[in-house]
């Protein structure tokens, strides 16, 4: 941790104050010891004699041991209680201090700035309210800024899915165009060889009557069998009247498989009884074939009349 001005004045004055309570302490213990030594004295002479040679009050004097004498010993004067170093105080973790924002140096010549005046607290905390003010800014249009570049993330995303949706829905539409002019054609030529064999079987029923072939009475009963297998599957329109008659064109295949079913001229019908007649007929079939054969037409002219079943 670093070491403050503080606590080197806090260190000096409890080192000052260990040495005089030590200085104290020494000098209380030479002040005792020199007021319990005796006095010293001048020389002392000495001479030899015999017990028997002093008198006899000095011998009974002698013969009485007197209790030594004590001396009272002074009481040690307290020693002073040493004072307590003061508490260090808690350390204080240094806070960061907030990195200085740093100007772009500018090209005025510095020996022409005058000195400024050193920056007083209310100043610095105005230069740190201004610096915070100018961080929310940046940081506020920041924040746009990466929302507005996320937005146009995902308009370009959306414009890019609906584009290949977009191509999808054309491929499907030009693929259903194509399928639906194959089936045209196959359509318009099915019904060019239904026709082609039509003529060519009439023709050929023609030539069979002629020449001695069925007469026109299977015939009748051949056309009256359809008339009433179409009736079976047909009902009559509130807008049809009873007796009404329309031409249909049936084009069929040995069997009695309806290729198609067309309304022609005359017809009596509106357009809700024509399309009634045309589901009537696919309805029917296969339409009567067994007994016919001699009399079978692929095209077969209908005279429809409209009855109740």
């Amino acid at each position: 941790m670093k070491e403050t001005p503080g606590d080197t004045a806090r260190a000096l004055g409890l080192a000052i104050a260990l040495h005089v309570l030590l200085f104290l302490l020494l000098f209380a213990g030479m002040w005792w010891t020199r007021s319990g030594a005796p006095a010293a004295a001048g020389a002392i002479s000495a001479e030899l004699m015999a017990t028997s040679d002093l008198s006899a009050a000095m011998q009974r004097t002698l013969r009485q041991k007197p209790e030594p004498i004590v001396e009272p010993v002074p009481e040690p004067e307290p020693e002073p209680e040493p004072e307590l170093p003061e508490p260090l105080p808690e350390p204080v973790e240094e806070q960061p201090q907030p990195q200085d924002f740093i100007p772009v140096p500018d090209e005025v010549d510095q020996a022409e700035v005058t000195d400024q005046p050193t920056p007083t607290p209310a100043t610095e905390d105005k230069v740190q309210e201004a610096k915070q003010r100018q961080e929310q800014v940046d940081l506020t249009e920041q924040e746009r800024q990466q929302a507005a570049q996320r937005q146009e993330r995902l308009t370009e995303m959306e414009r890019q899915r609906q584009k290949q949706l977009e191509d999808i829905r054309r491929r499907r539409a030009a693929a259903a165009r194509e399928a639906d002019l194959a089936e045209q054609r196959l359509q318009q030529l099915a019904q060019v060889r239904a026709g082609n064999a039509a003529e060519a079987a009439a023709q050929a029923d023609a030539t069979a009557t002629g020449a001695g072939g069925q007469d026109d009475g299977l015939r009748a009963r051949y056309v009256a069998a359809i008339q009433a297998a179409v009736l079976s599957k047909w009902t009559r329109p509130e807008s049809v009247a009873v007796g009404s008659q329309c031409r249909v064109i049936i084009r069929q295949l040995p069997g009695g498989q309806v290729m198609s079913a067309e309304v022609a001229s005359p017809c009596a019908l509106d357009e809700q009884g024509r399309r009634s007649v045309e589901a009537a007929v696919l309805k029917a079939q296969p339409l009567p074939y067994a007994g016919f054969e001699s009399v079978f037409a692929r095209q077969l002219n209908l005279n429809f009349r409209a009855e109740d079943r």
